[in-house]
């Protein structure tokens, strides 16, 4: 982020309303980090990234409409300065696959340190 550009702003996507309150409000908590929109399905996950261009979107790897590899793939092609991250509780080779084949920048497993959460929206924001 540059001087003066603003804070990073964010989309979050998870079919767990409690997941996405808690993620909100961790990322809130940060000066520099702004979240625009937050998602309950693939499908919005694709629309609201399209309407806000965000800097970063997390994504559930499970959550109706396709997942977020789905997700993930539209919102790469849609809006290519958005970078994506995955945010899960499974730990499975083939959903760490999925998201990888689908251009994610980075894996994160539920349950993380909230620390470790803004350190990394931050490096995957980075140029």
């Amino acid at each position: 982020m540059t001087a003066g550009a603003g804070p990073l702003t964010v989309l979050i996507g998870d079919d767990e309303p409690i997941i996405r309150e808690v993620l909100r409000e961790v990322l809130e908590a940060e000066p520099d980090l702004s979240v625009v929109a937050e998602a309950a399905d693939a499908d919005e996950a694709i629309a609201l990234a399209v309407l806000h261009a965000p800097a970063v979107a997390i994504l559930d790897v499970r959550m109706p409409g396709g997942g977020g590899a789905r997700a993930a793939r539209e919102i790469r092609r849609r809006c290519p300065g958005t970078r994506i991250m995955a945010f899960s509780a499974h730990t499975d080779a083939r959903s760490m696959s999925e998201m990888r084949d689908a251009g994610v920048s980075a894996y994160l497993l539920k349950g993380l340190p909230n620390a470790a959460l803004v350190a990394a929206v931050r490096h995957v924001a980075a140029p």
